[in-house]
């Protein structure tokens, strides 16, 4: 299935991505993207070779993820924050056929081609718009190699099928309407599943994509584009959140989805108080992205992520482990060289999240089975504890971690952030944590730390640092 000529029949001129200078309709976005397919062909590029891209969201990198996708190649977008051997380390892993940066880096693999990304694009646009290649292109083929976040050890490799993200981008389309007329801010990075998935989204759909330059602010996006939709993590919308420009932007638009780690009880009550249309999802990169999401906008504060989208399946496991699969399950990791599926006999994926599911179908995850601890014999979830320290107001940001305990073994301490005018005391947290979650999953004690950046946010946790950190307190943590 050729997804770009497909949208581009379908929707001719309709706007198909916007940039800083200009717009491509879809049929230019498909011309592009066959001049650049073409060009990667003479280069001697065959059907299910790897191009891994270092890069951060350009305009120019989504035009070339088109073309790598319409010359039956597999995108590897990697995180271009990453050090510079971490990098070296995934491409010896990958072993792609070319690498694609935004720079001039070549991470001393000498025999890997490296080129930048504008270079080739500038080239692309010497040769035709006539197919100088032939493939089989099939829902099952390799589109994509997306790594996983990390808490700790190595990211994975997740390869993700056609057919993955268009069952993907159907079912989350048909949650939140997205098409012809719509405009989808792309603010989540495209080494990022969320990101990547957009292109999905507006190729089925005809809806269209923004991308901003690099530097550019979100908020500076959202005034420069005409939005209609916007996906965010917390941060994100936090920061939009505490400038009334976006906040009168952001009660303009369709959609707001929000993901990417729990949202502390002030933020959602921020966003609601704005009447932002704001939907919460739970996904993974195993599932090519939303697993579930609101139906409707929410209306009131809530702890779940909403109901299970279409072409999905889950599946609660005796231990509370959600079990998933469906058309979105990626295909498996890669090693060496080889795609390994991640099933077991009966075709579920095991997330490693615990979680349950409500009489009316709202999944509620509660945590990460790997990060779970027992304390008097009870079965204890940092994420529980860090939802519940949300919820109070003032806190602004929290990071449970297990400690040494005489009596019960471990007890939980907590890291928290909370916000310079509304500072409750750690007696005022204690009593509402009380009573929100009982007193055995109370911390017995609370770490502040001010204004630093390390908490969960938008990213993964390294739940080892901070409970190293917890013990070298530990003398005063016990009694």
């Amino acid at each position: 299935m050729d997804l770009q000529g497909r949208a581009a029949e379908l929707f001719g001129s309709s706007p198909a991505l916007r940039v800083p200078e200009k717009t491509l309709s879809f049929e230019e976005y498909n011309n592009k993207a066959l001049q650049i397919a073409n060009l990667l062909y003479q280069r001697g590029l065959r059907s299910g070779d790897i191009v891994a891209i270092v890069s951060p969201n350009t305009p120019e990198l989504a035009v070339l993820l088109a073309g790598v996708l319409k010359a039956g190649l597999i995108a590897a977008p990697l995180n271009n924050r990453f050090p510079e051997q971490r990098l070296k380390a995934a491409l010896e892993k990958l072993c792609p056929q070319l690498v694609l940066t935004s720079n001039d880096q070549h991470f001393g693999l000498p025999d890997i081609k490296t080129e930048r990304v504008k270079h080739l694009l500038e080239r692309s646009i010497e040769y035709p718009l006539q197919k100088m290649f032939e493939f089989a292109d099939t829902m099952e083929r390799s589109v994509s190699i997306i790594h996983t976040s990390a808490s700790t050890g190595e990211p994975k490799a997740a390869v993700h099928s056609l057919a993955n993200h268009w069952y993907s981008a159907l079912g989350a389309n048909t949650n939140i309407p997205f098409g012809l007329g719509d405009c989808w801010l792309l603010s989540l990075p495209l080494y990022h599943v969320g990101g990547y998935a957009m292109l999905y989204r507006s190729l089925l759909s005809g809806g269209c994509v923004a991308v901003g330059n690099p530097d550019d602010t979100l908020a500076l996006s959202m005034q420069m584009f005409p939005v209609t939709h916007l996906s965010v993590v917390p941060t994100q919308l936090y920061r939009l959140l505490a400038d009334t420009e976006s906040t009168e932007q952001l009660q303009r638009l369709k959609a707001v989805l929000l993901g990417g780690s729990p949202a502390p009880k002030s933020l959602i009550d921020n966003a609601l108080r704005h009447n932002i249309p704001l939907y919460l999802s739970y996904g993974s990169t195993e599932m090519s992205t939303q697993i579930t999401t609101s139906p409707v906008p929410i209306s009131c504060l809530t702890q779940n992520s909403g109901q299970l989208l279409p072409y999905r399946e889950i599946m609660i496991a005796e231990d509370g482990e959600l079990l998933v699969k469906g058309p979105c399950l990626f295909q498996g990791y890669l090693r060496n060289g080889s795609i390994h599926p991640q099933t077991d006999n009966d075709g579920w994926f095991h997330t490693s999240d615990i979680g349950n599911v409500d009489k009316d179908g709202m999944v509620t995850v509660l945590g990460r089975k790997d990060s779970m601890f027992i304390s008097g014999g009870e079965n204890i979830h940092p994420e529980e504890i860090e939802k519940a320290l949300m919820m109070i107001d003032g806190v602004l940001e929290a990071l449970a971690v297990p400690v040494e305990d005489q009596e019960h073994g471990q007890r939980p301490a907590a890291f928290i952030q909370t916000f310079e005018e509304n500072n409750p005391d750690d007696e005022t947290i204690t009593l509402a944590m009380n009573s929100l979650i009982g007193k055995l999953k109370t911390p017995t004690r609370y770490i502040r730390i001010g204004n630093w950046t390390t908490l969960p946010g938008s990213q993964k946790i390294d739940r080892a640092w901070y409970r190293k950190s917890a013990e070298q307190l530990n003398m005063n943590i016990l009694p």
